[in-house]
């Protein structure tokens, strides 16, 4: 079972690059396959599917296009171009301007937020948008590693090993996860710029687009607000994000309904909902389960650890490199949970303190993501902005920037938690 496991898995993964057009469907039969086979058993379906994040990104982008529709976004465009000299600057600021969003929102919902002001400014300037999103959706991915509320893999870690958000930031009197990451974060500074080097042209003056309703800005900062919150509610649901996401959205829809007497924008919410890209996550979710059922990421795991033998820094390179490779094909949550109590009974096995090792795997695993599009949920719903607005993107121009950024990034974390922390 383990080998039909792996190669439907790695077929289905090449497909998934070879025919991105064909995404969904691609991921939605394998998944049935997976279950018909009888590899996961079909009473696992649903907890199999993350219905938190499926339920965050569907109730966020409902609210997105409320936030879009209210020209905040084209405002927001014209406040950034007017601070930046070119082109290249620009992106370089709306990217470190999404990672910083990030390090406190799921980075899904920092792709759907910030995602449109890319757009509108690349509209402006009568430039492609493909870029400018791809950088967006890296820079996110990257820095939800830095706080306890960033990503769900920083979840999975903190119930594990027990630490707080303020943890994430300074444990043990030494400098946390979170510097690390800010450091690769600064590091991948350059790259952009390099990556936008020919954009050096001066940016138009225009005057300042007038935004319509403030109403759903506010929602969008409250949804923020009530994600932090609830990150420290103790014991609350799993779907508790996503509940979040969504009752947001029913509340701009009704006061949307309220204010324009009709359903027009509510409507109009509801079409911009990409449900292609939901589908293809919920395929995902599915197919990654039934590998995992299958047993086939703990034997891998289970591979390295005896590759690595008793070296400290050896095993530590392994587990961060190893999760690069890992997490640019499969998602990293799956990954990150089963390779938790890996971590620690290799280091209760050799008496070596687990926290080094912890910060590696999520360096490598949260930051592997942006390796491929299809790496993290950032980078396709990413991708399904851009299909939307009439944008293919190829694999080769996610793989111009994704692999500098990916590589700057988790040198710079990889160096920084070894020498702070081993």
């Amino acid at each position: 079972m383990k080998v039909f496991a792996l190669v439907l898995f790695l077929a289905t993964y090449v497909l998934l690059i070879a025919l991105p057009k064909h995404r969904p469907w691609i991921a939605l039969c394998s998944a049935a396959v997976f279950m018909l086979a009888g590899v996961l058993p079909l009473g696992r379906l649903p907890s199999a599917v993350d219905w938190n994040i499926l339920m965050m990104l569907s109730g966020t982008m409902g609210t997105v296009a409320l936030f879009i529709e209210s020209k905040m976004p084209n405002r927001l465009a014209d406040l950034l171009l007017t601070k930046t000299p070119n082109v290249m600057w620009a992106a370089a600021a709306l990217s470190v301007f999404a990672g910083v969003v990030s390090a406190f929102v799921d980075n899904v919902a920092t792709v759907l937020m910030i995602a449109p002001v890319g757009v509108a400014i690349a509209r402006r300037l009568d430039i492609s948008p493909v870029p400018l999103l791809i950088t967006i959706s890296v820079s996110s991915n990257l820095q939800g590693a830095a706080t306890l509320v960033g990503d769900t893999t920083s979840i999975l870690l903190g119930g594990y090993a027990g630490m707080d958000f303020m943890d994430f930031l300074f444990m043990e009197g030494k400098p946390s996860i979170f510097w690390a990451v800010e450091l690769g974060a600064l590091a991948t500074v350059p790259v952009i710029l390099f990556i936008f080097r020919k954009d050096r042209g001066a940016i138009p003056a225009t005057d300042p687009t007038p935004v319509e309703d403030l109403f759903p800005s506010w929602l969008l900062v409250g949804n923020i607000l009530l994600l932090i919150a609830a990150s420290f509610v103790p014991g609350k649901p799993a779907v508790t994000n996503g509940l979040i996401c969504l009752g947001v959205f029913l509340v701009g829809a009704a006061r949307s309904l309220v204010k324009n007497r009709g359903a027009g924008s509510v409507k109009n919410a509801l079409r911009e909902i990409d449900y292609e890209t939901l589908l293809l996550l919920a395929g995902l979710f599915i197919v990654i389960a039934g590998v995992t059922e299958a047993g086939v990421i703990a034997e891998i795991s289970r591979l390295f650890v005896r590759v690595g033998g008793g070296n400290f820094f050896l095993l530590y390179t392994l587990i961060v490199w190893f999760s690069v490779l890992i997490s640019a094909f499969i998602d990293n949550i799956p990954y990150v949970a089963t390779m938790l109590p890996v971590v620690t009974g290799i280091a209760a096995s050799e008496g070596f303190d687990p926290t080094v090792l912890y910060f590696g795997l999520l360096v490598g695993a949260t930051l592997g993501g942006n390796l491929t599009p299809i790496g993290a949920s950032a980078n396709i719903a990413a991708i399904g902005i851009l299909r939307r607005e009439g944008c293919e993107v190829k694999t080769s121009d996610f793989l111009r920037i994704g692999v500098p950024f990916t590589l700057i990034a988790v040198l710079t974390g990889y160096l920084f938690c070894w020498f702070v922390w081993a």
